[in-house]
């Protein structure tokens, strides 16, 4: 039998990933940190986790279904912004709170602008921007980490302390780097966040484009323009505190909502430093990672309009 050219319709390579299987690779990667915030915080914190993640699910099969859409939970993508939305808040905060956080994450960061692929901002970022315009009070109240032996700021992060002027000299880069200080649940081990960093580097579902674009920016601009004068600046301070570890690696990274091109992604990365960093040491609140994501996700669409590829056999 003679052989045949076939032609069809792209793509013509295909690879084993699917959209399933990265939500979930995502997940498994967020559950050292995770467990780590359980740790440090206690049971409760665990609860918060469940219940951003139940709100977000049933969020997502209840539109489903009044929609009359297909149901497509499994495939992990609200799974991961429910667990997302947990891990950016206090694990003080009541219980109600990650049920409407999710809520609105699923539904207005994602449903309303139709479904999984289409939104334009990240929606777990998206339910936490709601959160601190609504509840503020309850969004920077912290508690005391397990083994923490401070009393001093036990009601504020590193970074909100540095902004009051309080001394902190008792909180070491150690301390930062292994959890041992107040903050959200998921963002205060930096270690575990590593960890599963390393994870989706190494499996190729993130590039280091955006996170290292981004946390180089942070500390490039934390260190020039530092409280002592320039390039003073206690550039791995601000890497090691609040969450832009978390945010660079796992919500900027975001497929939906970040640049298609490497050059888009570094020019995006950049971004989002430079909003942190004016944020961190100008701005009202004492953490800018989500404003700063929120803010570029925004200008993705313009960064991809002007940052494209060559097409191929054009000068």
């Amino acid at each position: 039998m003679e052989n045949r050219l076939i032609v069809s319709p792209s793509p013509h390579a295909h690879i084993d990933d699917s959209v399933a299987k990265i939500m979930w690779a995502v997940s498994l990667a967020l559950l050292p940190a995770g467990a780590a915030g359980v740790y440090f915080f206690g049971l409760k914190a665990l609860w918060i986790i469940i219940l951003g993640i139940v709100s977000a699910v049933a969020t997502e099969i209840i539109l489903q279904k009044l929609s009359k859409s297909k149901i497509t939970v499994s495939d992990g993508s609200a799974f991961l912004t429910g667990l997302l939305l947990a891990y950016n808040l206090p694990p003080g905060v009541p219980f109600w709170v990650p049920i409407v956080g999710s809520f609105f994450a699923i539904f207005i960061g994602k449903f309303v602008f139709g479904g999984l692929g289409k939104n334009i901002f990240n929606p777990a970022l998206a339910g936490r921007a709601f959160l601190m315009a609504s509840w503020p009070s309850l969004m920077t109240t912290f508690v005391k980490p397990f083994g923490y032996k401070y009393d001093a700021i036990t009601s504020a992060t590193p970074l909100a302390a540095l902004k009051e002027g309080k001394v902190m000299e008792h909180i070491s880069n150690l301390n930062l780097f292994f959890g041992n200080r107040p903050g959200c649940i998921g963002e205060v081990c930096v270690l575990a966040l590593l960890a599963g960093a390393v994870f989706l580097l190494i499996k190729g579902y993130i590039s280091w484009h955006i996170p290292f674009s981004f946390i180089g920016t942070v500390g490039f601009f934390t260190c020039v323009f530092g409280a002592k004068g320039l390039f003073n600046g206690d550039w791995l301070f601000h890497i090691l505190s609040g969450g832009l570890i978390l945010g660079a690696f796992y919500m900027a990274t975001d497929y939906v909502t970040s640049p298609l091109t490497r050059k888009g992604q570094i020019i995006f990365g950049i971004g989002c430093g430079l909003i942190t960093g004016v944020i961190r040491l100008w701005g009202g609140y004492p953490e800018g990672v989500c404003y700063a994501i929120l803010i570029m996700n925004a200008a993705t669409p313009l960064i991809d309009r002007y940052v494209r590829p060559r097409i191929y056999g054009t000068k």
